[in-house]
């Protein structure tokens, strides 16, 4: 059964732990970034869990608090953070090899984030090929090596105090795969684990072990990996709340602003052009063209969803849409996306927008990774399992039930999510309506 209107959430007490998979740009970004609150020497731009707000009620009623005062989440200053990765570097190390943040910034986070030293990572080069490092674990078999993490696991959460702990896949995007016959039930997955089966990839023994270990798990990266149905069905049956994929950051959360404004304009489009330059250590695994294929796949599913071509022919039928990454090391974590879009309006007369966004790859991903962390505490807390589709604005390709179509649109998902805070807490939906202002 759903979870209720005005559910009994348990209260955020003690230690969060946050496990992430990966301690590179976005992950040591993120944990840099928390540190740096903490002492007053920055702020969580980017983070609707620390400076959103929530309208309640009418309009006329000025009820607006901050989204972190309406909902119990668990206080950045209860969170805990521990990692894997194939790098023996501590998060200190890693930050100013990923080179996000200035090293002025990052002297004064010295201390704690030096703590932070990455457990053995779970790897296996045929899934990431452009990658290779010597802080691996070793194992008889998959099932063996989702053992060690099980074990890993317990052990970090009673060190370090923890009360909960969220698991989330910061790590690189692995090759494509599609869904097998091992993966459709548990007894099948945990076979093919032992006998180190191809279609079990690093990513899906993570998710497992997070699984197992009562830990919610979300996907910040285009692998198949929660989507399976032997994982789904575990995270139901141990009651654990799921979520991704690939987080949702530069070109594609452009895509997701514009698409939806021109479906709203009735304005056609005839081709998207979309290409990104990146120079970090994502840019140069997806320079391997079967992560890139995993990559392609959840760029190119946003304007198919967004501007429904069957529904709108006329407008939307047969649009071209290419999608590009280059690597190219100069730029490391600061991406360029650029786009052009030909467009058409009224009597068919063309037009074009172009889009130049020089992002920050890592800077844009660090609030997602904060969010997802206390918004799944949060889930978890409240006794939400299975697929968290509320947490859509933060993903693109998000996770939705099986047979169900994603919702794409930015601002649709920003009112699933606040529907979503406002049901948990016996509020009223806002449906902007409105007409009960003019009876």
């Amino acid at each position: 059964m759903p979870v209720r209107k005005g559910a009994e959430i348990i209260e955020p007490k003690g230690r969060l732990g946050v496990l992430l998979v990966g301690l590179g740009a976005v992950s040591t970004t993120f944990i840099a970034g928390v540190e740096a609150v903490r002492k007053g020497i920055g702020q969580p731009v980017g983070s609707l869990t620390q400076m959103g707000t929530i309208r309640l009620g009418k309009r006329t009623d000025n009820r607006v608090p901050l989204i972190k005062d309406f909902m119990p989440l668990a206080k950045l200053e209860d969170l805990v953070f521990g990692a894997w990765d194939i790098f023996e570097d501590s998060a200190y190390e890693a930050a100013t090899h990923a080179g996000v943040l200035e090293k002025e910034l990052l002297s004064q986070l010295k201390g704690p984030l030096q703590k932070i030293k990455p457990m053995k990572a779970v790897f296996d080069q045929t899934y990431v090929k452009r990658l290779s490092g010597t802080n691996v674990k070793t194992g008889a078999n998959k099932f063996k090596l989702a053992e060690q993490l099980i074990a890993e696991i317990a052990e970090w959460k009673r060190k370090n105090r923890c009360s909960r702990v969220v698991m989330i896949w910061a790590a690189s995007t692995e090759i494509f795969l599609k869904e097998h016959p091992v993966h459709k039930t548990l007894e099948s997955f945990e076979n093919a684990m032992r006998q180190n089966h191809k279609a079990i990839a690093p990513s899906m023994i993570y998710a497992y072990a997070a699984l197992k270990s009562g830990i919610p798990f979300a996907n910040g990266a285009p692998n198949l990996t929660v989507d399976i149905r032997a994982l789904r069905t575990l995270a139901e049956e141990n009651n654990l709340a799921i979520c991704g994929k690939d987080f949702k950051t530069g070109q594609t959360l452009m895509k997701t602003i514009i698409a939806p404004g021109l479906k709203a304009r009735m304005l056609g489009l005839n081709g998207w052009y979309s290409t990104n330059i990146l120079g970090n250590r994502d840019g140069e695994v997806l320079d391997d063209p079967e992560s890139f294929k995993t990559k392609e796949e959840s760029k190119l599913s946003v304007l198919e969803y967004i501007l429904q071509p069957e529904v709108y022919p006329q407008l939307y039928k047969d649009f071209s849409h290419v999608v590009r990454i280059n690597y190219y090391p100069p730029r490391g974590d600061n991406k360029e996306g650029w786009d052009n879009i030909d467009i058409f309006g009224w009597l068919g007369y063309p037009m074009q927008i172009k889009i130049d966004f020089l992002c920050r790859d890592s800077i844009l991903a660090a609030p997602i990774v904060l969010d997802l962390a206390l918004f799944l505490d949060l889930a978890q807390r409240a006794g939400m399992k299975g697929i968290q589709e509320w947490l859509s604005f933060y993903f693109k390709s998000p996770q939705t039930a099986p047979a169900l179509y994603p919702e794409h649109d930015v601002f649709i998902q920003l009112m699933k999510l606040k529907n979503t805070l406002r049901y948990l807490r016996g509020e009223d939906l806002i449906t902007h309506l409105g007409l009960e202002y003019y009876d």
